[in-house]
């Protein structure tokens, strides 16, 4: 559902772009792109699932203001807002997409180790306890034979 979101969010932004570079001409489209003053701010964090160490990403000021861009928009058109707009929003899908993503990556591969775990207890570690405790059994059984019978040696 969030890659479904984020592959209509970029389809969405890539029509934008393109819309705005038909209107402001491609050279226009970078020069704004490189206007921007402030990248967003990301912290990193880490939280704890089911005793999984799994990334948590906090982002700020991904979404500005049309002051805060770094463009002027008297001689810009209605269309590069809108593709800017657009793409503010496919970042933040981005980073909500990275984050679940390698969470659910994380805890795939916990639970892979755990199988593996699993199979090797139920397959090796198992069986060989088994065998063990089947002959601990038949050497008492044996030791128990063998001192009745000296038992009875020493009475008779």
């Amino acid at each position: 559902n969030v890659r479904s979101e984020l592959d209509s969010a970029y389809v969405l932004a890539n029509e934008k772009i393109g819309l705005a570079k038909a209107v402001e001409g491609a050279v226009a489209i970078k020069s704004i792109a490189f206007a921007l003053k402030d990248v967003p701010h990301i912290e990193l964090e880490s939280k704890n699932v089911m005793g999984v160490v799994v990334p948590k990403i906090e982002s700020s000021q991904v979404r500005k203001d049309l002051c805060e861009r770094g463009y002027g928009i008297i001689g810009t058109s209605s269309c590069l807002d809108e593709a800017v707009e657009v793409h503010e929003a496919l970042v933040e899908k981005i980073i909500v997409a990275a984050e679940i993503e390698t969470a659910i990556k994380k805890l795939l591969d916990d639970i892979e180790r755990t199988k593996r775990r699993v199979n090797a207890l139920e397959f090796k570690v198992i069986p060989e306890l088994t065998e063990a405790e089947r002959f601990i059994e038949l050497r008492l059984e044996e030791m128990e034979r063998e001192n009745t019978f000296r038992l009875k040696r020493i009475k008779a």
